[in-house]
């Protein structure tokens, strides 16, 4: 076999698996690139727990990518291998023979996937065709197994994902996305049917789809990334390394129990976080970053952090506990600062904020253009304007009607890279005002002069990078507050007494200013 040929093709300029266009922003493609750096985690670790050995010259490793779609992990790991076992399998034929055929094992996500990984693995989309790298195969699909999986509906969702019966249950035609790996109550034994006897893995390395958009349009749609890491630990691998949005570190819909999973897990290894807007996945919006994580099951301990920003870490990884708190601080400098302000034990204003339709109004309620002709009319803050109601029309809350309130848009955000708001502007609702959903009541007021206070203090740097701790997408519900104390109203706050109160010194205001952006104004209306 030509030392040329094959595996070697990859080494062309440009790499074609780094070309390709995305399928969608749920079944994102990884860069080689980005895969090489989780393969070096994987190997860093090895080498750790093994006396420096080297992973990739070691012939009796299995790997498994379970949800496989360029094909780019089992590419660059039996590359890897073909040059680590050289020496104990000097021929390059019964080398690669070996790597494809008993150490690493793929499932497609789709026909189209699976098609794709078989021409990056074996250089053909059939593993036992003419072209094929691969010898010995007796069936087109090697070690890369792809059948349509269906759905199990229950009333109206599959009971295994989540997804819409009347959005994905849309027959032979078109793909199910039903996807393998997730879809068994027994993904052990599933496995050993797929592959011809019981497996078990050395490492799971993945980048599973991220979430089913049936019908939710990017919005409301459910994450299903965290079923198969779920699924992969349930096979105990020795490693499990993963990329998957970093939502998951302080919200998204339906992740407070995977949450709680991955926080006290003390097998978490390593995590390295890409906080910024299309860094590590280029062209691809995913609200909040990415993250790749190593899970290592011979581990007992702190979790190494590491945040990466512009190409570069911005510090050396720290290690740390990641269940102090019910989220996970994504950045280590914050962690110092955020335990001086909860040091205190001061209330937090999670408390005083209100949750969603503070008076039971919904975004798209508009009242009328004017107060004429309305007996009692009150001034309605809603989307973009201003109306009126009647008094009588507000069943919830009423009796905050006639109280200054301090609104907050429930959604702050920019399309930009990099936030560094994190707040809107604080509204000042004098009495006789209400405000559709579009706003949270921030905190219902004595006075005037406790509502500017109150305004004020929420404009601050200080204020704002405790909220950013938490809000990982432009959602700004009550829960982002939850790390920001609960101050007397009685004077003004600003920064400079904010940062004295609470002991920070020059390094830590100048990293708090360094994320947050000062507003334009100082006013509050």
């Amino acid at each position: 076999m030509n030392e040329q040929a094959g595996f070697t093709l990859r080494g062309r300029n440009p790499d074609v698996l780094s070309c390709i266009a995305n399928l969608s922003n749920d079944e994102v493609f990884t860069p080689p690139e980005f895969a090489n750096r989780m393969l070096d985690t994987l190997a860093e670790a090895w080498a750790a727990n093994n006396g420096g050995a080297n992973i990739w010259a070691d012939s009796a490793v299995t790997f498994l990518d379970p949800c496989t779609k360029s094909g780019v992990f089992l590419r660059e790991i039996a590359t890897r291998l073909i040059a680590g076992l050289a020496e104990e399998i000097p021929d390059l034929q019964a080398r690669v023979n070996h790597i494809l055929t008993r150490q690493v094992f793929g499932i497609g996500i789709t026909t189209l996937t699976s098609l794709l990984a078989r021409r990056s693995l074996y250089c053909s989309k059939h593993a036992n065709g003419k072209h094929s790298v691969a010898k010995g195969f007796a069936g087109d699909e090697g070690n890369i197994w792809f059948e349509r999986t269906e759905h199990i509906w229950h009333n109206g969702k599959c009971t295994f994902c989540g997804a819409s019966k009347g959005t994905l249950d849309r027959g032979q035609g078109l793909e199910s996305h039903a996807y393998t790996f997730i879809h068994t109550n027994d993904v052990k034994a599933r496995l050993s049917e797929l592959f011809g006897g019981e497996m078990q893995f050395d490492a799971i390395i993945g980048n599973p789809p991220y979430q089913l958009d049936d019908g939710g349009f990017g919005t409301s749609a459910a994450p299903i990334y965290q079923i198969f890491v779920e699924q992969a630990l349930a096979l105990t691998p020795k490693y499990a390394v993963f990329v998957t949005p970093s939502r998951w570190m302080t919200g998204g819909k339906g992740l407070d129990k995977f949450r709680r999973q991955m926080l006290t897990d003390k097998h978490l290894r390593a995590i390295v976080d890409y906080p910024k807007l299309y860094e590590a996945f280029p062209g691809v919006k995913i609200r909040g970053g990415i993250s790749y994580f190593l899970w290592d099951g011979g581990y007992q301990g702190p979790c190494q952090f590491q945040t990466i920003w512009d190409g570069q870490p911005t510090g050396p990884a720290v290690a740390r506990y990641l269940d102090v708190y019910d989220v996970l601080v994504r950045r280590n400098e914050a962690v110092p600062i955020l335990e001086k302000v909860r040091a205190r034990g001061e209330p937090t204003l999670d408390a005083r904020v209100t949750s969603r339709k503070p008076f039971g109004f919904p975004t798209n309620f508009h009242g009328r253009p004017n107060k004429v002709g309305l007996k009692d009319p009150i001034k309605l803050f809603g989307s973009q304007k201003i109306s009126w109601i009647e008094r009588s029309a507000i069943t919830t809350n009423s009796h905050w009607i006639d109280e200054w309130k301090v609104l907050m848009t429930a959604v702050q955000g920019t399309s930009a890279a990099v936030e560094t708001k994190f707040l809107s502007k604080p509204i000042i609702a004098e009495p006789g005002t209400a405000c559709t959903e579009t706003y949270l009541v921030a905190g219902h007021l004595d006075n005037e002069a406790a509502a500017r206070n109150f305004a004020g203090y929420l404009r601050t740097r200080f204020v704002r990078f405790l909220v950013s701790l938490r809000k990982a997408t432009q959602h700004a519900t009550r829960d982002v507050y939850a790390f920001v104390p609960d101050l007397p109203l009685d004077q003004a706050w600003s920064d400079g007494n904010l940062y004295q109160r609470y002991g920070l010194t020059a390094e830590e205001t100048a990293f708090i200013e360094s994320q947050v952006a000062a507003h334009a104004d100082a006013r509050v209306d």
